[in-house]
């Protein structure tokens, strides 16, 4: 695969997610906006919210101020080389620092320094997975540090929400998790959920359900049928838009299960905000874009 037509594609995709709101995110937002009455300080947050996204659609500039951590997923060739596709991803993210796409926004965590050009250990954040195909599909989530506040991770049986090793146990974890958020995190957002898996790997579950549309339910009838239970709960909560009231509290609901072991039982919750700054491409064997995604 040529390295610099590669970058060239990585570079665009990391411009794409900073700066352009996918359509399945507006589309919710503009739905979200109609369903709030006129007048209400719900439907003005949602208008601004748009308005925001318009300009900075239209000003070639991020979207928000916390350009976030970037989690770049990978799904490679079998025998791809992985640590070549690190760098020049790297390289990527280096010269999208550089062009403002992204804020200095990677922190020393024991000095407090600045990474001038978000490349450090643990930043980005990669995933890969190897699998039968020719083509690379790579997706890349930019999520700010307000959102990742809000996330939560619950051990069943919990008695203090009344919640057992079960789907309703399931319902109550999320709905405490959106209530202790008050609309903080930027609401209205996005629920990735993991059931099950150890406490890393149900982080890592949850933030995969960020991938889905936010239009699509659960394969599974019974997940659908509680994604569609938690979001008719965020609205009764009445939280709305940024906490100040309103019907939609949450955008959409995603979620997904893993294996477990007997004596533990997580549910994970994962909270992403209203920028929704999700997008992916899919490039041929010489590093020719096929695609864009989302």
């Amino acid at each position: 695969m040529k390295e610099s037509l590669l970058e060239k594609h990585l570079f665009e995709l990391i411009r794409r997610t900073a700066t352009d709101l996918p359509v399945d995110v507006e589309t919710a937002l503009r739905r979200a906006r109609e369903r709030e009455k006129k007048g209400s300080h719900a439907r003005w947050v949602l208008e601004t919210i748009l308005k925001n996204a318009k300009m900075a659609r239209e000003n070639d500039a991020p979207l928000c101020q916390d350009t976030g951590t970037l989690l770049f997923c990978f799904r490679v060739p079998v025998g791809c080389d992985t640590n070549a596709l690190v760098a020049v991803t790297r390289s990527a993210v280096s010269k999208a620092t550089r062009c403002g796409y992204l804020r200095q926004n990677t922190v020393d965590s024991v000095f407090g320094g600045q990474y001038e050009t978000n490349i450090a250990h643990g930043a980005p954040v990669f995933e890969f997975q190897q699998g039968a195909r020719k083509s690379l599909d790579v997706r890349l989530i930019l999520k700010g540090g307000g959102s990742e506040n809000m996330g939560r991770q619950y051990t069943l049986p919990d008695e203090s929400l009344g919640a057992n090793r079960d789907l309703e146990g399931v319902r109550r974890c999320a709905l405490d998790a959106v209530w202790r958020a008050q609309g903080n995190g930027c609401a209205p957002g996005v629920l990735g959920i993991c059931i099950g898996g150890d406490r890393a790997s149900g982080y890592r579950h949850a933030k995969e359900q960020f991938l889905r549309k936010v239009g699509d339910r659960s394969a599974v009838r019974a997940l659908a049928r509680l994604e569609g239970q938690i979001r008719k709960g965020c609205f009764s909560l009445g939280i709305g838009p940024m906490g100040l009231g309103g019907a939609t509290t949450v955008l959409g609901v995603k979620i997904g299960a893993l294996s477990r072991l007997p004596a533990c039982f997580f549910v994970t919750v994962s909270y992403m905000c209203w920028a929704f700054r999700r997008r992916g491409a899919v490039l041929g064997p010489e590093g020719g874009l096929h695609r864009w995604l989302y």
